[in-house]
């Protein structure tokens, strides 16, 4: 019986380590998903790409703080900038 219940306590630790292994690696994984994303037909990433080349062009650092209402819209603005400055 002894037996048993340590294998039962060693399988049981392993399925938790390996679940929070997974979870921390999907965790990491998620931020990066993001940068592959196509936004150049989308309106609010070529506004961030024009501000971001003026910008360049007249030697500013992000004269222009633009803030929407959607998490999308402000990431494919950030894109547009970003690639627009040249980074």
């Amino acid at each position: 019986m002894r037996t048993n219940l340590r294998h039962c306590v060693w399988v049981v630790a392993v399925a938790v380590g390996m679940g929070i292994g997974g979870a921390t690696i999907q965790a990491a994984g998620a931020p990066f998903q993001d940068q592959d994303q196509d936004y150049s037909k989308n309106k609010t990433y070529q506004q961030g790409m024009r501000e971001g080349q003026d910008d360049h062009a007249h030697n500013r650092d992000h004269s222009k703080k633009r803030h929407f209402k959607k998490d999308e819209d402000q990431k494919a603005y950030e894109a547009g900038y970003e690639k627009g400055r040249g980074k």
